[in-house]
């Protein structure tokens, strides 16, 4: 189980980079595109289209596996590793397999990410800008407001006697009772 954990993130990183390789240019996807199909057929020239990039999943799963089947066939035939004879063989190709088709999703989410970031940098300044200059005023107006209510209350306390001040303690309410 550990060697598939290893295998498995081995394989997404190779995933990685080979997205990331093929968005970068797509030279042997142009020149498979141009051996293999006539004039009409062949792929735009400004298209960066490729094998795993901007591709939808069948297509991307199906290079992927074929790819790695043909890394598994050389090394099975090449080395003395038996990579089809036993079930720890076909279950490490297969997490190879899998793992290479995440790391592709993966890094097309990262790059995609990258470029909405890259576009909307400068309109993300500007609305932290704008945050910024609306709670510099919301700061002042919260100022001003309590100012004008200390002004308003100390004009209260000073035009209006206090009640406090006209009545008597409770001390004196009991005594005029006589409960004291």
């Amino acid at each position: 189980m550990g060697i598939e954990i290893i295998i498995f993130i081995a394989a997404i990183l190779f995933g990685i980079f080979l997205y990331w390789r093929e968005s970068n240019g797509n030279g042997m996807y142009r020149f498979v595109n141009k051996a293999v199909n006539s004039k009409e057929l062949q792929m735009a020239p400004n298209s960066k289209k490729g094998f795993i990039y901007q591709r939808s999943l069948i297509p991307r799963t199906l290079f992927i596996v074929t790819l790695v089947l043909i890394a598994a066939l050389i090394i099975e035939f090449l080395t003395p590793i038996s990579i089809f004879g036993s079930y720890l063989g076909i279950s490490a190709f297969a997490s190879f397999a899998v793992g290479t088709l995440l790391g592709t999703y993966l890094a097309n989410f990262v790059l995609k990410s990258g470029q909405v970031i890259e576009e909307q940098s400068e309109s993300l300044e500007d609305k932290f800008d704008n945050a910024v200059e609306k709670g510099k005023d919301f700061i002042e107006d919260l100022k001003t407001r309590d100012a004008k209510v200390v002004e308003e209350a100390k004009e209260e306390i000073k035009t209006e006697p206090s009640k406090t001040m006209n009545e008597k303690s409770a001390r004196d309410r009991l005594k005029d009772k006589g409960l004291m």
